[in-house]
């Protein structure tokens, strides 16, 4: 973590209403603190992995692939064809698997993204995996019972949509493009991303609705 809020910068602040820090930031800066004073923890080298996550990877690297893909048709052609070879065009690297798949949602077909050997996840377009992605009852009931498991998630498709599951390996992970929101005509790419959330790329969600979006 950043050393940077360590420091007053010569302001003097008022300790009386309590650290501004939750009880979990506390005891992770605690930690911290410790491993680096045994020399365990590289500071620099702990504000580069934080700064990865922060900025290089994570749903909004996703969320901007997807907004591309839904404002360039010949983009969203070459993410279905090689979504590997597209991303690179973005100069987006891949760092884990050997390829990456991406799969569209359609009015006909939905499409749900599992690992039912581990927890095997295209983190560096969706950042680290969540706590329930990696759950023992999700990898078994998703492939068994898909639309129960998106009720559980308030997920609720018509009985015609065929709900497709994917499962991904240690060498191919894979991206839902979910289906692009109505009333959203005209909208930069900018803008876009905002409607993307983490579980449309999953597919246990769907994007935001174009009113949930500020103007």
């Amino acid at each position: 973590m950043s050393s940077n809020h360590d420091h007053d910068h010569g302001h003097n602040h008022d300790h009386e209403h309590g650290s501004e820090l939750s009880e979990m930031q506390l005891r992770v800066r605690a930690l911290e603190t410790i491993l680096t004073e045994k020399g365990y923890v590289d500071p620099a080298a702990l504000d580069s992995i934080i700064e990865t996550y922060e900025t290089k990877v994570g749903p909004h690297i996703g969320a901007q692939v997807v907004a591309r893909a839904w404002a360039d048709s010949g983009f969203r052609e070459a993410l279905l064809a090689d979504a590997s070879k597209a991303i690179a065009q973005l100069g987006l690297q891949q760092k884990v698997g050997d390829h990456l798949v991406a799969v569209e949602n359609t009015p006909t077909t939905h499409n749900m993204i599992v690992c039912t050997l581990c927890s095997c996840y295209p983190w560096d377009l969706l950042g680290l995996p969540p706590a329930w992605y990696k759950s023992a009852p999700y990898r078994a009931r998703t492939v068994k019972e898909p639309r129960k498991v998106l009720a559980d998630f308030g997920v609720t498709l018509p009985d015609e949509t065929k709900v497709r599951v994917w499962d991904s390996t240690a060498e191919t992970r894979f991206i839902v493009l979910p289906m692009r929101p109505a009333a959203t005509e005209g909208w930069s790419e900018e803008k876009l991303a905002e409607l993307v959330t983490r579980d449309s790329m999953i597919g246990t969600g769907l994007p935001k609705a174009a009113n949930e979006v500020q103007a």
